[in-house]
């Protein structure tokens, strides 16, 4: 009985111990998760306090409002958007000559070119043999002016264009750089308010006049094949000129705005026709038109005679006289045609 209540007594003891063991290793932890809370609150709330301030807002505003509008993009051409006739507009079927193609050129071999010589071409669009060019009519494959029919096919990705850096096609040219080109960029204008006092300033991309650019420039190659007895006008590149004049005052002249590969347009060239008044008949396509020659163009440059690799105008004795550099045009041809006739024996 004695020992029964020892062991109880020691049992009490021992549990008595332990629960306090227990209760002490508790209450550390208990203050030590309180601290970490109240230290984590007080943390994040001085971040938010140092965030969040209205000098922060107020700058941000600021430079929202700081940044300037985007300037206009020029990325298109001025292309006019012609709309397509819902009748047929024509007495007559013209689908065979949309469907058109041209001949394949005929093989020169090298051997057989006995004289090769380079000449450069300005066509004048004012001159009366050459006012086809100017036509200006709306039919449904779009307005007719030479300078729409290649301003399109550029604008339609059906050509590649190169920049005018040099004749040699080297440098191509995105849509958006020939359109900056062509329009000059972007102007600053003023504005104005309704009582006619200024406001203030815009970038607008100026206006482009389609019978603005009425000169051209071709770049052909004359070859004389000693196997047919034949000579060849190959036509290499075409080129439309602007007058160009700096922000300073200063006139450039007329200026080659880029280059555009003449095999590669044949194919276009084949599907519009020229306008012609006296023919009543037909008409022939601009692809025939240039392979006939029935345009008018001085010559301004050729590699006859010509060392330096210089224009006419800049050949010593040409540069002041205007009448001398046609006449020297004129020479280069005559002596082209001379060369041909001299081959031949009566």
């Amino acid at each position: 009985m004695i020992k029964h209540s020892v062991k109880c007594i020691v049992l009490f003891v021992f549990l008595c111990l332990s629960i306090n063991l227990v209760e002490a290793q508790k209450k550390p932890a208990k203050k030590r998760t309180v601290q970490k809370r109240t230290n984590t609150t007080k943390t994040t709330r001085g971040r938010t306090k140092a965030k969040i301030t209205p000098t922060a807002q107020i700058d941000s505003v600021s430079a929202v409002v700081a940044v300037p509008p985007p300037a206009p993009r020029v990325d298109s051409l001025p292309v006019p958007q012609i709309k397509k006739s819902l009748r047929p507009d024509e007495a007559v079927e013209t689908k065979d000559i949309r469907d058109r193609t041209p001949l394949a050129y005929e093989h020169i071999r090298v051997d057989d070119a006995v004289y090769r010589h380079k000449i450069w071409r300005e066509i004048d669009t004012r001159e009366k043999m050459n006012l086809p060019f100017r036509y200006s009519a709306n039919e449904n494959n779009g307005n007719q002016r030479f300078i729409s029919i290649l301003m399109k096919s550029i604008q339609d990705s059906a050509v590649t264009v190169f920049d005018a850096i040099d004749d040699r096609f080297t440098t191509p040219l995105t849509i958006a750089q020939v359109a900056e080109k062509i329009s000059g960029g972007i102007e600053i204008v003023d504005i104005y308010d309704s009582t006619g006092a200024k406001v203030g300033t815009k970038e607008v991309v100026r206006e482009v006049n389609l019978d603005s650019f009425y000169k051209f420039r071709i770049k052909e190659e004359v070859i004389f094949d000693k196997e047919s007895s034949r000579l060849f006008w190959r036509i290499l590149g075409i080129a439309p000129l602007k007058r160009v004049i700096t922000s300073t005052g200063i006139d450039l002249g007329d200026t080659e705005l880029f280059w555009v590969y003449y095999p590669d347009m044949r194919p276009i060239f084949a599907k519009y026709e020229v306008y012609n008044g006296k023919n009543y008949g037909a008409r022939m396509s601009w692809e025939e038109l240039f392979e006939s020659r029935m345009f008018s163009g001085r010559i301004i440059k050729s590699t006859l005679d010509n060392p330096f690799d210089l224009p006419i105008k800049q050949q010593k004795g040409f540069q002041e006289n205007g009448v001398f550099q046609l006449l020297e045009g004129e020479r280069i041809k005559e002596k082209v045609f001379n060369y041909e006739q001299d081959l031949w024996s009566y």
